[in-house]
């Protein structure tokens, strides 16, 4: 029997050519911002995940239903209805920190912004790194 894989893996696509290629200019000024900052607040360099999700730094799970993959750590993507933006790892209580952030919603493990001008660039990398210290604790993170 043979475990299914994840969907979303590893691509060879560019980011820096996938961000360029993004039409809405706002959206892809805010692609480009993005990427300058989960650079800088993780220190690894952007992969691409499927077509469209950059992420930064990776980790490998294991439930102990036995299922187990990769996925990254953290990271976005420049989606046409908003920016989604995957920092929030499902475990810790991260709410007195959203409550700082500005306009946005959130979903299972997804914070949903329109722009970026809508949200504190300083509580957004509060927010990473309280996801990746909290990822870490469960499953170590490593560059990719």
């Amino acid at each position: 029997m043979t475990k299914a894989q994840n969907k979303t893996r590893v691509t060879a696509i560019d980011p820096a050519g996938f961000i360029a290629s993004i039409d809405h200019p706002t959206r892809r000024a805010d692609a480009e911002a993005l990427d300058r900052l989960f650079r800088r607040v993780t220190g690894f360099l952007p992969r691409m995940w499927g077509p469209t999700m950059i992420g930064y730094g990776q980790y490998h799970y294991r439930y102990d239903s036995g299922r187990e993959g990769d996925f990254l750590a953290t990271g976005f993507s420049p989606r046409k209805a908003n920016l989604s933006i995957y920092i929030l790892p499902g475990y810790a209580d991260i709410g007195p920190i959203l409550s700082r952030l500005g306009k946005h919603h959130t979903g299972k493990s997804c914070l949903y912004v329109n722009k970026l001008a809508d949200i504190d660039p300083v509580v957004l990398e509060e927010l990473i790194r309280a996801g990746l210290e909290d990822l870490g604790r469960r499953w170590p993170v490593t560059p990719g």
